[in-house]
């Protein structure tokens, strides 16, 4: 809010100057507090676009404002976890690959001793072996196949869950494109606050959910006033008249 204390005669060059509404509206929950908030920032829109130089999208100044609360307070911790997420799906994906070629490898070993299994078998038939070595490699060759059907379960099972790691793979990069655009979007809406703050000398405190408060700034006195109001014993109206007076002083 340090930055809301700009001169007012910059506001005052801005002459002509209007800020572009967005076509498509924010959607977004609101709280009784911020209800009230944008019941007295309509009514401030109409009086500040009686004069030219104060052409000013308030309805978008109020949606940015609670889209700055929400960021301000979950977007550091929000980061965190992704970069956590993201170090754990890597660290994942690298022990997949390297059991999936550990299990290719044995597959393949496997495949080798079947193949020389079968091999035996048929010189063994061919050579008129006895019966009981062609038992005794017969129970080879069914242990080696109940081998290998082992790993191509395991290499099944390895293989979904590295499918399942590049879906969480695309999701964080989504939600890390999302927060990347919300971090671009905030200068710009503490500018708009900052313009707000300059023109009315009010800075609303919007981490008061149960109380409309804020503090009056009078630059020319170096002076900060604090003002609250109470929404369980006033009504919207009076608590919109007391802002308007709070402006006209």
């Amino acid at each position: 809010y340090l930055t809301a204390r700009i001169d007012l005669g910059i506001v005052q060059d801005l002459h002509g100057l209007e800020v572009e509404t967005p076509s498509r509206k924010r959607v977004h929950s609101e709280t009784p507090t911020n209800q009230i908030f944008k019941f007295c920032f309509r009514s401030l829109k109409k009086r500040v676009m009686a004069e030219p130089w104060r052409n000013i999208d308030v309805e978008n100044l109020i949606s940015y404002s609670d889209d700055l609360v929400k960021v301000l307070s979950e977007g550091p911790r929000d980061l965190n976890n992704l970069s956590h997420s993201l170090q754990q799906t890597r660290a994942l994906s690298s022990s997949c690959d390297s059991d999936l070629n550990e299990a290719r490898s044995f597959r393949q070993d496997y495949q080798n001793k079947v193949d020389a299994c079968k091999q035996k078998i048929e010189e063994a038939r061919s050579e008129t072996a006895a019966d009981g070595d062609l038992d005794l490699l017969q129970r080879e060759l069914e242990e080696e196949l109940e081998k290998e059907r082992w790993l191509k379960e395991e290499f099944r099972a390895i293989g979904d869950e590295f499918n399942d790691l590049e879906q969480q793979w695309i999701s964080v990069q989504e939600q890390k494109k999302t927060i990347q655009t919300i971090e671009k979007n905030k200068q710009r809406t503490q500018m708009v606050l900052s313009m707000y703050a300059s023109v009315t000398n009010i800075v609303p405190n919007l981490d008061e959910q149960s109380k409309i408060s804020g503090y009056i700034v009078e630059k020319d006195k170096n002076a900060v006033e604090k003002f609250e109001y109470d929404t369980s014993n006033m009504t919207a109206l009076d608590i919109c008249n007391g802002i308007w007076k709070i402006i006209s002083e």
